[in-house]
């Protein structure tokens, strides 16, 4: 929600209620006890702020990180001169409100502590109205050291808790270092930072409650918090509506209903539009005093479901009452350094997610909750938002002062966020119950049964007790799914498959091979992945020339998995030749992320509706780094972003090798049948048609099944490390699905080599072809990605390649240029 502030003629300023932006106040810091004060930007970070004065090398290039590790350890000042004008300060309430303070800060007004914040994820607001003078202003913020008040905490406990001094600090917890990020422990005022002049009253908050939604109408009920500070007569408008009130000074909640004739429903990704209602709400006296907001309103419904079967137990969402396969993937923050990530950022990550067919993004709960610019393009584009509290992978104290914070917390972002139609799912936490059942905890830190009761009892108090007593009391009922902790049951348990939602890692850290994605599909898989290297320009970002090899300090330092290059270079051997040059082995690793992903997908997508919701580890990247994403720090797709288009298309066809036959899946998400003619050719890499097959289908709605089976033997008199099967189901003239499937892994694949050509036949697009199979075609430029890359040609096949933008330098490989 924003305020909506209209600067009309001096005489009307205390009429209208307004704020000032002090981030865009001339602002300055220091290391606390240096004489010298550097400038500072607000929003910002003291690591981005030593960079920007050069006090410090960029954090992100080669292994800088290891030598930036004292910024942690130091407390840090931040000072700003503001001027308030004599008719300004007649506002009879001015409130400082800091949007986020990361993390132990002191703010001080006039040399005087007004404020003392100790909560990352917190709104700070007070009354400043006595401690301000019209003319000149001083404010100060001193951040202290969370990794210090971390360990201050630690020692409190006689025990040691899972997850080190981060887990007592209420920030973001990936900034002290994950198996995909560095660690820059930051400070600073993160958020905006805004005096709000106001007179008779204020709107603090607004929420609806979705009370009917049916085909003829939809009847909503809005509620106003205000805060008056005059009592009397007001009028609350909501799009035209109005009732008067009379208004007690303090908070008061204002309820008017809102009816729409007819209405239009929000729909995900590929079911129908993303329809938005937009509101305002204004407040107003006799006097003309007033206040506004203004919100975006999506009708529909939402619904869990957790039936009993023979089985276990489902586990899919119900969207406008029709059960939805979530496609999509785990959302982490884009960037170690988050207040210089713009709009702009939030809205391509939600590109990348619509423009790969995804229809659900999981904010893990290891990083913060996102900007209001991420659920605003969220709500836009039909992406469902699974939003994880933050707390990850630890075990959290329980003490009263630790809980009335995580309250507030909860308040702040519920508040903010419940708005939003996207938001789908809350759930309490990533991976804490799964570690203290499966990962050893107990035996590792040695607990007495005494402590390990007092640890799980302060588990359940959070996450069982308060975060969702804490929802009661906030939200609507169609607005409150809460699930306790992701995943429900650990993936080395057999039951973990069978109800609830499942991480499965057994590929990865377990090291089984990709094939075993077929046999362990659950329920809804929340989290699985393999890591693949960015692409060679994002190495170049942050690596010389001279440093790009595996063993060197610079890229080594950019894989934060202990034994990631080793796990990458044991899965490529199974599968396909390691090339001896870097770019090749970068190229190969992306093929081999894609492929296993690949797997794992349409093995979930097959299994439908046993399993209805595939969202993948991870999207995005906070730096750039060799990490389980699609789409690098740079912005640039993976290999694997473009298989997920690929695999998470509305109707996919998909082919599996099953006992003694292939079978061809069609696996539809559309609401309505569709009529379509299925082509099976048998084709050696030359193009010869070895055997084929048409037939006519019907293919159903939201389902996934199996639409034609081969015997095994039927192709035993053909070489299968030189032959591909390819499916087409033809929709219509403009809508072919196209499928192959290779009998051999790429290793043993005996491949010619192709001759590509390619035609421009504009600025924004080319047409590829090729004499023989070309497998894995990628096309790179430095110009935006393509509608298609990394992409197999048939021989005497004409693909039409669109670009981002326009570009006719680029460079082109196939596989077969790295067996060379």
């Amino acid at each position: 929600m924003r305020f909506l502030f209209v600067f009309c003629l001096p005489i009307m300023v205390l009429a209208q209620n307004f704020h000032s932006d002090l981030g865009k106040e001339n602002w300055n810091f220091r290391k606390k006890g240096d004489a010298k004060w550097l400038p500072a930007s607000v929003p910002g970070t003291v690591h981005s702020d030593l960079f920007t004065n050069r006090v410090i090398p960029n954090p992100f290039f080669g292994a800088n990180e290891k030598q930036l590790q004292w910024i942690e350890n130091e407390d840090w000042e931040y000072e700003t001169n503001f001027f308030i004008s004599a008719q300004d300060f007649k506002n009879e309430n001015i409130d400082l409100q800091f949007d986020g303070l990361d993390t132990y800060a002191e703010v001080f007004l006039n040399e005087k502590s007004v404020l003392k914040a100790d909560n990352m994820f917190r709104t700070w607001k007070i009354d400043v109205k006595k401690q301000l003078k019209a003319g000149q202003n001083k404010l100060v913020v001193v951040f202290q050291s969370a990794v210090k008040k971390g360990k201050e905490e630690a020692k409190k406990l006689k025990y040691t808790l899972p997850g080190d001094e981060k887990i007592f600090t209420r920030k973001a917890q990936y900034q002290y270092g994950w198996d995909w990020g560095p660690r820059f422990v930051t400070a600073g005022i993160w958020k905006k930072t805004q005096l709000h002049f106001w007179n008779s009253a204020k709107i603090e908050n607004i929420k609806f409650e979705q009370q009917l939604l049916s085909d003829k109408e939809a009847k909503l009920l809005f509620t106003a918090e205000v805060s008056c500070h005059r009592s009397g007569k007001y009028l609350l408008k909501v799009n035209g509506k109005s009732e008067t009130y009379s208004l007690k000074k303090g908070r008061n909640q204002l309820k008017i209903d809102y009816e729409i004739k007819n209405p239009k429903r929000w729909w995900s990704n590929g079911l129908g539009e993303a329809y938005l209602y937009p509101f305002v709400i204004s407040l107003s006296d006799k006097n003309g005093n007033s206040d506004q907001k203004e919100l975006n309103v999506g009708l529909r419904t939402i619904e869990l479901i957790q039936d009993k079967d023979n089985i276990g137990k489902s586990f899919y969402f119900k969207l406008n009452g029709v059960p939805v396969f979530m496609k999509g993937a785990n959302y982490i923050p884009p960037d170690s350094f988050l207040p210089r990530v713009k709009d702009s950022v939030y809205k391509s990550i939600v590109k990348n997610a619509v423009d790969a067919n995804m229809n659900m993004l999981r904010v893990w709960g290891g990083g913060v909750y996102a900007d209001d610019a991420f659920y605003d393009e969220c709500d836009k584009k039909g992406i469902l938002v699974w939003q994880d509290f933050m707390f990850a992978c630890a075990m959290y104290p329980g003490d009263k002062n630790f809980l009335n914070n995580v309250k507030q917390e909860v308040v702040d972002n519920v508040n903010r966020l419940q708005n939003h139609p996207s938001l789908a799912l809350w759930c309490g936490n990533n991976e804490n119950d799964e570690g203290w059942h499966n990962w050893g905890w107990q035996k590792q830190y040695k607990y007495s049964a005494a402590d390990s009761t007092k640890i799980w009892n302060d588990y359940k108090k959070l996450f069982h007790e308060l975060i969702p007593k804490t929802l009661d009391s906030l939200l609507a009922k169609e607005k409150n799914l809460y699930w306790p902790s992701s995943p429900s049951i650990g993936w080395g348990r057999k039951e973990s498959l069978l109800q609830g939602d499942s991480h499965y890692w057994g590929v990865w850290w377990g090291m089984e091979p990709f094939e075993i994605y077929k046999k362990k599909v659950g329920r809804f898989m929340s989290e699985y992945g393999f890591q693949g290297m960015p692409n060679l320009e994002t190495f170049k970002a942050f690596a010389n020339e001279n440093d790009l090899s595996l063993t060197s300090e610079s890229v080594k330092n950019h894989q934060k998995h202990p034994t990631g290059y080793q796990t990458i270079q044991t899965y490529m051997e199974r599968d396909y030749k390691v090339p001896k040059q870097f770019e090749d082995y970068v190229y190969v690793s992306q093929l081999l992320q894609a492929d296993g992903m690949k797997t794992a997908i349409e093995a979930h997508r097959r299994a439908k509706p046993y399993c209805m919701g595939t969202l993948y580890w991870q999207l995005n990247d906070c730096w750039p780094v060799t990490s389980w994403s699609s789409v690098d720090y740079l912005g640039n797709w993976k290999a694997f972003h473009y298989q997920v288009k690929r695999s998470f298309e509305d109707v996919l066809l998909s082919v599996a090798e099953e006992e003694n036959q292939y079978k061809v899946y069609v696996v539809s998400d559309e609401l309505t049948p569709k009529k379509g003619k299925l082509q099976l050719e048998l084709l050696d890499f030359k193009g010869a048609v070895l055997w084929k097959s048409a037939s006519e289908v019907q293919v159903e709605a939201n389902t996934s099944k199996v639409y034609y089976a081969i015997d095994k033997k039927e192709f035993g008199k053909f070489n299968p490390k030189q032959s591909v099967l390819s499916v087409k189901l033809v929709l219509s003239d403009t809508d072919v699905k196209l499928a192959l499937f290779y009998f051999e892994k790429p290793k043993d694949l005996e491949l010619s080599e192709p001759k590509i050509t390619i035609r421009h036949l504009s600025d924004n697009a080319v047409e590829v072809t090729t004499d023989v199979l070309a497998k894995n075609v990628f096309l790179n430029s430095d110009k935006g990605h393509f509608s298609d890359n990394y992409f197999d040609l048939l021989p005497g096949e004409r693909k039409v390649i669109g670009t981002t933008k326009p570009t006719k330098d680029f460079t082109f490989k196939s596989l077969f240029d790295t067996f060379k």
